[in-house]
């Protein structure tokens, strides 16, 4: 039987859950420039499109893994192995993210470049397809979304749905932002306060993957 969620432990999912997928969504990628691109065609509403696709691929993803994986995932060495490799991946992660933060800018200059090299199409196409091109997606999810989803699973339905609310609130927030800022030809904030906010994400992704190898210490020495 799955933990009774209290309200606390959802919204602590959800949170953390967001700050996950934001460190993700920051970071530039071909989901970024498909948004880019599109907001230069069509608009803002190409943010939300182009992230709906995104969303269905990942709601289809976590029920695959719920339904086909769960049984699974309940094996203390299965979610050990998974937080050890995910929170090693984290740790990564977020050591990048402080040393490239110097060199990331939000110049609007490079929508017209990208709108010209990006393809057009299907916005909600496009959004699924920008998310299988990007090889970080796929490996983000078999290691580091398997171990959350492993650790909102422990509370039911209600605590994987605050991890997918959570996670998917991120992307639409800072997607439909970009498309916002690309379809107005402005900046949509100071390049200074962009580097700031990589740089906070990224010193939580260390937290969080230390946070992880904790876990996955404690899941494997159970053997």
């Amino acid at each position: 039987m799955p933990a009774m969620p209290s309200l606390i432990a959802l919204t602590g999912i959800a949170g953390t859950s967001f700050v996950l997928a934001l460190s993700g969504a920051l970071m530039p990628g071909p989901l970024l420039t498909m948004t880019v691109a599109e907001a230069a065609r069509r608009g803002t509403r190409a943010g939300p499109l182009i992230i709906t696709g995104h969303a269905l691929l990942e709601l289809v993803l976590v029920l695959a893994v719920v339904k086909g994986l769960g049984p699974y995932l309940k094996a203390s060495p299965v979610i050990g192995t998974i937080a050890l490799v995910g929170g090693f991946l984290l740790l990564l992660l977020g050591t990048t993210m402080l040393r490239q933060a110097s060199g990331m800018s939000l110049e609007p200059e490079t929508a017209a470049a990208t709108a010209t090299a990006a393809p057009a199409g299907n916005p909600i196409l496009l959004g699924i397809v920008g998310s299988l091109s990007n090889p970080y997606w796929i490996l983000w999810w078999v290691t580091i979304g398997l171990g959350y989803l492993a650790t909102a699973g422990r509370f039911g339905w209600a605590g994987i749905s605050a991890f997918f609310l959570g996670h998917i609130a991120a992307d639409y927030g800072w997607y439909i932002l970009v498309a916002f800022g690309v379809s107005r030809g402005r900046k949509i904030g100071s390049d200074r306060g962009y580097r700031l906010l990589i740089r906070a994400c990224g010193l939580f992704l260390i937290g969080f993957g230390g946070w992880f190898l904790y876990a996955a210490w404690g899941y494997l020495g159970q053997g």
